[in-house]
């Protein structure tokens, strides 16, 4: 059967008006999860959802699916990603996941291609983690508990409990998302990169083969506050001194114990009390450290916790830290990469195969269905900020690409 293609000019409106969805004047997008912007996203992806033509359900995590030719007897095969933003993002990371799996179900039942097995697209609560991340697919998998949802908060101290209420949901129905094993037969994500592999190289097409696990600490170390002109720099207990020296390990970290995936980022700190005339007496900051690969991951959080108890004795400082987070890297399936492939290759456009660095919904899905992603070139590899962009022409392989993989595998 010939290759089926999307109505691009159809799928560019619709990225072109979601991109106008909670924009700032800054000119980044503030979608974050269960915000006014996040729900004004979510009730126009709807829309579209009904207007193709399709079922639209919202199940209790507030997880959107649009599905065609659903009979609640075979597995689906199911693409989606994220419709929440960081603040000030971008107007693809997530969203053009979303998109181009809606365009693909339209594409597909427009074609009137026969197909074995139902197709849903799917949007994705909280991806970006304002309470915690990955929050629909991880409903989806039953990985949730009443626990993690009643004590999960947001930066500012506001409860997921009191976000969703205000957006008319019930926390209380979140676990009832689940799906049951073997409902899903296969998953696959659209993304961009998010990195600059495929750019510099000109490639249109990333086959993801791995994608990176990550542990997200946050740590302090307590010194004593002191005055900055009468305490000698000998007696001081600079808690600001044991950051700096840990973060100048890192590179030594990363070397003798992670790979050439590995990575390691200290990405927020807090000096308390924070003013110019006194020696910080406690410092708070995060630790981000990834790899594609658990025993890698495990010996890099133990070569940080030596070192971190090493500079603390030697500084006479405490140190105390909380894991917020851990996802473990994964492969993703075989039967879905050799779809992506074969569509890739009808196609006639440039691939290679890569690993993400970045966490996606696809790595919890995983832990329920056969799973996959495609990249498209992120230009210079910027995210997270409104110079993200890729080329509309990428975007239309990756669209097609995205297509034809559906295709394949509800066949």
């Amino acid at each position: 059967m010939a290759e089926i293609t999307v109505n691009f000019d159809r799928l560019q409106s619709e990225i072109e008006e979601l991109a106008n969805i909670g924009r700032s004047d800054d000119g980044g997008l503030y979608r974050m999860a269960f915000s006014a912007g996040d729900m004004e996203a979510r009730n126009w992806f709807i829309q579209r959802v009904i207007d193709a033509g399709f079922d639209a359900q919202v199940d209790g995590a507030g997880n959107i699916h649009g599905r065609h030719n659903w009979d609640d007897k075979h597995a689906s095969v199911m693409t989606g990603s994220h419709l929440d933003t960081v603040p000030g993002a971008g107007h693809l990371d997530g969203a053009l996941g979303v998109l181009c799996g809606l365009e693909a179900l339209r594409s597909l039942k427009e074609s009137g291609v026969a197909l074995r097995y139902p197709l849903e697209a799917v949007a994705f609560s909280d991806e970006e983690g304002r309470f915690g991340g990955m929050l629909g697919s991880q409903a989806i998998c039953g990985r949730l508990t009443p626990e993690t949802l009643y004590s999960a908060r947001d930066l500012d101290g506001v409860s997921l409990v009191e976000a969703m209420a205000d957006c008319g949901f019930n926390a209380t129905e979140v676990l009832r998302a689940q799906r049951a094993p073997g409902s899903i037969r296969a998953f696959v994500e659209l993304h961009i990169e998010q990195g600059p592999m495929l750019d510099h190289q000109g490639t249109s097409i990333g086959i993801v083969d791995m994608i990176t696990g990550l542990a997200k600490w946050n740590i302090r170390l307590i010194g004593a506050a002191n005055h900055a002109g009468t305490t000698p720099m000998e007696m001081r207990r600079d808690a600001f001194l044991g950051l700096v020296e840990l973060a100048g390990e890192i590179p030594r970290i990363i070397e003798e114990h992670g790979s050439p995936r590995s990575r390691a980022t200290i990405g927020r700190v807090e000096l308390f009390p924070g003013v110019a005339n006194v020696v910080p007496g406690r410092v708070e900051f995060s630790l981000d450290i990834r790899d594609t690969s658990s025993p890698v991951l495990q010996e890099l959080g133990d070569a940080f916790r030596r070192a971190l108890s090493a500079i603390a004795r030697r500084r006479e400082l405490m140190f105390e830290f909380e894991v917020l987070s851990e996802i473990g890297p994964v492969r993703c399936d075989d039967m879905v990469t050799r779809a992506v492939h074969e569509s890739v290759q009808a196609a006639g456009v440039s691939s290679i195969h890569i690993s993400s660095g970045a966490a996606h919904d696809t790595q919890i899905m995983a832990g329920i269905a056969p799973a996959g992603m495609i990249f498209v070139p992120s230009k210079e590899g910027r995210s997270h900020s409104p110079a993200e962009w890729t080329s509309w022409d990428d975007i239309r392989n990756g669209a097609n690409v995205l297509t034809n993989t559906l295709r394949r595998l509800a066949s």
